[in-house]
């Protein structure tokens, strides 16, 4: 694991979690408080191959997940905060470079997350709701959990709360 500058927080420190756990708006606060690179996976997917949902509608998940274990692969090598998309633990490959990283497990109650989701374009959530993102959810926590250095709950906590405990556990303060 890098360290970078006076700040030196355990690098790569990665975000995993289930869709609307808070990822990107934490990790994206946690990299400016401490001075170092963001990279949220999904954006630099969207930037690379065009919208999530249209890769899932045009390609299907199978062609997505390749794209993402890749995009994955490559952040990880990254002295950065890193946000992964909810189902990128689900491959062998992604979960075996973690084990090198600090993982961070953000959590989120089913009545919180239903409120982040309102006006989404989640291609897994499209026809199920709520109810196919607790069904997801139960299906990736054993991975999530097997994974995580750190577990947080994000459905009562303010971002800077978050982002203080992951300091205090990774380093980063100032």
């Amino acid at each position: 694991m890098a360290d970078v500058g006076a700040h030196a927080l355990q690098l790569p420190l990665v975000l995993i979690g289930p869709m609307g756990a808070g990822k990107s708006r934490v990790g994206g606060r946690l990299a400016t408080s401490v001075g170092v690179p963001f990279i949220d996976t999904d954006t630099r997917i969207e930037q690379r191959h065009g919208p999530i949902d249209a890769i899932f509608a045009r390609d299907g998940e199978a062609a997505f997940r390749a794209l993402e274990r890749d995009v994955v692969a490559e952040a990880l090598t990254e002295p950065a905060v890193v946000s992964l998309g909810g189902g990128a633990v689900l491959h062998p490959d992604t979960r075996a470079d973690l084990e090198e990283a600090a993982v961070v497990w953000l959590t989120v109650t089913p009545e919180a997350v239903a409120v982040r989701l309102v006006g989404g374009n989640r291609p897994l959530l499209a026809g199920g709701g709520i109810e196919r993102w607790k069904a997801i959810q139960v299906e990736r926590e054993p991975v999530y959990a097997s994974l995580a250095d750190l577990e947080i709950d994000t459905s009562r906590r303010s971002v800077a709360r978050i982002v203080e405990q992951i300091t205090e556990r990774f380093g980063g303060t100032r």
